[in-house]
């Protein structure tokens, strides 16, 4: 008895199915027969399993190569009536204008948004353009979706995103074609891609709904596990297209977790133009911002090249290498690997040097959870320059990340009590803050004090 399913049931589908079975099978055995193996054949043999497992489930509504996204990408058989004016596709969120006509809500908010009041179908002037939901042409859409197979998007995923035609689309597609193709049609295509993705907001969502977009995108720097032979402005247009699809929230945990991504932004810290690594740190920054991601990326050594990077200090970078290590930090397991990699010291050196205080001691006060770092902090004499900002400085929040480092190092080492002492003695910098720093500020101030007390207290009475 015949299985029922994706895989049987499209002859499109099954001839892709039987191609990445054999390309498994080629990938598993060099894996076993040959003792060197790379991990790069590694990764080709998972990225094949995931495709596999895509066909199978046949989860993907859109950019998939099932034939349920091929009907809705170009609506081979939708009525008429079921088209966009402008789009000519299938409508995902029908609504009506005042004119009465109805079209697909992104392509025409797109032309409102360009400023016209006209209706593109009618030319009638609009008495006002506020957008209805066509209730009836969308059960009607969801009915005849069903019979069809085809699952139709909710509506709320396009209701802020400007549409794109099918001409748009199959752009994209042949700019993908040619990201295979030599050099300088690499070069266009990318340069392009990158203009779409920084512009306009569809186009990066374009990218985590089609299948294999984003192996694609990397072709041009996966050749080779050294990018020095890759062209700069080739490889900045590449990283930088990357960090403008990473923005858009459902792309984060897809493009981490491409297996080539991370690697390439981690040889693109150490390698690229200052802009090409300054938007890879802003790109691990953006794809921090799901936790599994900081797992990922932690795990994958890219702490390393950040702190090298910071520490190599140019001034363009700075920011968004900060940004990237604090966003890492945030959970247990990379602040382990960030002390390890030498970060208290590149950190506390730029501190002292006066630059990018405020980020860097945030990225600091969190170190500071960990024994390690507070021991580097103490050996390192950062007790007086701590002190000095808790004094000097205007920033309310750059005083309280000291004191919270000081308070630590005051429940650690009793050695440097002293030095407390003497600054409270001589300009009473832990009072006053204690009084009128920020709430946190002012408990970590009172429990240096109430410390410093004791210790006198148990001096007198000995």
């Amino acid at each position: 008895m015949a299985k029922t399913g994706v895989l049987s049931s499209d002859p499109t589908v099954r001839a892709r199915a039987a191609e990445l079975k054999k390309e498994l099978q080629r990938l598993v055995k060099t894996i076993v027969d040959d003792e060197d193996y790379s991990i790069h054949t590694i990764d080709q043999a998972n990225e094949a399993i995931c495709a596999l497992r895509e066909l199978k489930l046949n989860k993907q509504s859109t950019g998939t190569t099932t034939t349920s996204s091929l009907k809705l990408h170009e609506a081979l058989s939708c009525p008429e009536e079921f088209r966009c004016p402008l789009s000519k596709e299938l409508m995902r969120d029908p609504v009506i204008l005042s004119s009465g006509q109805t079209y697909d809500r992104p392509f025409i908010q797109k032309w409102l948004s360009a400023g016209n009041r006209t209706c593109p179908r009618t030319q009638q002037v609009l008495s006002y353009t506020v957008l209805t939901p066509n209730h009836l042409i969308r059960e009607m859409i969801s009915q005849w979706c069903k019979s069809q197979g085809i699952e139709l998007p909710n509506p709320v995923q396009y209701g802020e995103e400007e549409g794109i035609t099918k001409a748009e689309r199959d752009h994209f597609f042949s700019l993908l074609e040619k990201l295979s193709a030599a050099l300088p049609e690499q070069k266009e295509a990318v340069k392009e891609l990158h203009c779409l993705t920084k512009k306009i907001p569809s186009f990066r969502a374009l990218f985590g709904e089609t299948a294999d977009a984003i192996p694609q995108l990397l072709t041009p720097l996966s050749g080779s596990k050294s990018q020095s032979g890759v062209h700069p402005d080739l490889q900045e247009d590449v990283i930088t297209t990357l960090l403008n699809v990473s923005i858009h929230d459902s792309n984060k945990k897809p493009v981490a977790e491409t297996p080539m991504v991370i690697p390439l932004l981690m040889e693109a810290l150490r390698s690229g133009s200052i802009e090409t690594r300054s938007n890879a740190a802003a790109a691990l920054f953006t794809l921090s911002a799901l936790d599994s991601n900081k797992a990922l990326i932690g795990k994958s050594g890219a702490l390393k090249p950040l702190l090298d990077l910071l520490d190599e200090g140019h001034p363009l970078a700075m920011k968004d290498v900060a940004s990237a290590i604090f966003n890492l930090c945030i959970i247990h397991e990379n602040k382990a690997r960030a002390v390890r990699d030498g970060a208290v010291m590149v950190i506390l050196k730029k501190i002292m040097d006066g630059v990018h205080v405020d980020q860097l001691l945030a990225i600091l006060a969190m170190l500071s959870t960990h024994q390690r770092a507070v021991e580097e902090i103490r050996e390192l004499g950062a007790v007086p320059c701590l002190l000095q900002i808790v004094r000097e400085s205007s920033c309310e929040r750059n005083k309280e990340n000291c004191i919270a480092i000081l308070h630590t190092v005051c429940l650690n080492d009793r050695t440097k009590w002293k030095a407390l002492r003497e600054e409270e003695s001589s300009h009473g910098t832990i009072s006053k803050l204690a009084q009128d720093g920020t709430s946190r500020a002012k408990r970590k101030a009172n429990g240096i004090l109430e410390r410093l007390r004791r210790a006198v207290n148990i001096t007198h009475t000995a």
